[in-house]
């Protein structure tokens, strides 16, 4: 089984959400999405064939029915679909994803017209990862592969990497700069972090990218032991948590980490 988890620069309008739903078939075993961010993600599990062909579908709609002339979010974007990363899951083996993740930008590059940037070990032996991705497209970057960006569709990101963990804490009567110090403070091998000011809230963004190394439980109470004002409201899972992860937290804190047996996935595979 392979899992592919699709960012899309919309997170407002529920009819285009509901009709990206509908394009991603049996494959789609979670849907996560936020005004502040303007972003949904999308996540899809199956066997290789059925999870390339869903997710084509997935992206083919999401390329026809967002105009990023039209977005405005505090999320870093490029592309109205965004990001496209493949992980093996399991036994699989994690050439499989790159392999998903080669035949996809190649037909997004050659059949819907839009330029792709690959990231996760690449052909020449090198690797690259989505921040760097990121902002080489600052800095003029060509694309791997298709035309020349539209102003309507962007590009698209597309990746083959190890499973990770998305997961925020929401903050109040905190500052956006104790925010961005909290974010720095957090930040390291195993975890990526953002700031974001959200009306009378913050956001510290996380992804986990070596949750068995550090959990959510760490990342919590490093932030709440650093906060000199306010206090974190909530922990927010983004998509699905393997549950490996899941067993290696104190069921106590599940609720208060935002974490839960309903969220991993395996519980959406078996169900």
């Amino acid at each position: 089984m392979f899992e592919c988890v699709i960012n899309v620069s919309e997170g407002r309008d529920l009819a285009v959400l509901d009709a990206l739903a509908g394009a991603s078939g049996a494959s789609l075993r979670d849907r996560n999405h936020d005004a502040f961010h303007h972003r949904a993600v999308f996540t899809l599990i199956n066997d290789a064939a059925a999870l390339r062909a869903d997710a084509r579908s997935l992206i083919a709609a999401g390329l026809e029915r967002i105009d990023l002339r039209q977005h405005a979010g505090v999320h870093p974007r490029f592309g109205a679909v965004d990001v496209v990363p493949f992980v093996a899951l399991g036994d699989e083996d994690p050439a499989g994803a790159c392999a998903l993740r080669d035949d996809t930008a190649h037909w997004i590059a050659t059949e819907l017209a839009t330029p792709v940037y690959r990231y996760g070990p690449l052909a020449d032996g090198t690797s690259r990862s989505l921040p760097e991705v990121r902002h080489g497209v600052r800095h003029g970057l060509a694309p791997d592969e298709g035309p020349e960006a539209t102003a309507s569709r962007g590009a698209v990101a597309v990746g083959c990497r190890p499973i990770l963990v998305a997961w925020n804490l929401w903050l109040r009567g905190v500052s956006i700069e104790e925010a961005r110090a909290l974010a720095r403070l957090v930040r390291g091998p195993a975890v990526r972090a953002l700031a974001f000011d959200l009306d009378d809230r913050v956001q510290v963004s996380c992804n986990l990218i070596d949750p068995s190394a550090v959990g959510p439980s760490r990342v919590y109470d490093t932030v709440e032991a650093a906060l000199s004002s306010g206090a974190i409201e909530r922990a927010e899972l983004v998509g699905l948590i393997p549950a490996s992860v899941l067993e290696h937290e104190d069921p106590a804190r599940w609720r208060q980490l935002g974490i839960g047996p309903d969220v991993t996935i395996e519980s959406r595979l078996a169900g």
